[in-house]
């Protein structure tokens, strides 16, 4: 099952325990997801409920970052490359948030992406979105011909349900 991410929440829906500099936020709800926040040596001295203001002002603090126009997702000019090879790692990273690619197979139907002209079998192309786990993306699969342009899309259900 996944988790949702954690909302600000009341000193009822939690428990919340230590664990050296860490504080551990379960939530009632199954649904939630646990959070281990790093608050230092000074976790010691505050209270329970002064560690969930804490927890509640890194999420107030995230939504506001998601909700600013200032945060919209990056997109590499077309030409520039969206990929950059990390040798210390030995793999790819994006370098942006927006990924243009190509879907394919090889001789053994195997899955092949290509982003700008390197070629990613599935395990490459996982390790390559990897870093981007807990976020969403939304995918619209069209001509290759196309994928450097914002498509305009039709909001229909294809069983002709609205």
């Amino acid at each position: 099952m996944r988790l949702r991410r954690p909302p600000q929440s009341t000193i009822d829906q939690v428990r919340i325990s230590r664990d050296g500099e860490y504080a551990l936020i379960e939530h009632a709800d199954p649904a939630y997801g646990s959070v281990n926040l790093k608050l230092g040596p000074e976790i010691n001295t505050l209270t329970d409920r002064e560690i969930l203001e804490t927890f509640n002002d890194v999420i107030a603090a995230q939504e506001a970052s998601i909700a600013d126009p200032a945060n919209r997702p990056i997109e590499i000019p077309k030409g520039r490359p969206q990929i950059e090879w990390l040798e210390d790692l030995q793999q790819w990273s994006v370098r942006g948030h927006v990924l243009k690619c190509e879907v394919s197979d090889d001789e053994a139907g195997n899955l092949v992406v290509y982003v700008d002209d390197k070629e990613l079998d599935a395990e490459a192309f996982l390790q390559l979105i990897k870093p981007f786990a807990g976020w969403g993306m939304r995918i619209t699969f069209m001509d290759e011909s196309q994928i450097h342009e914002e498509p305009e899309v039709i909001l229909l259900d294809p069983d002709g349900e609205t």
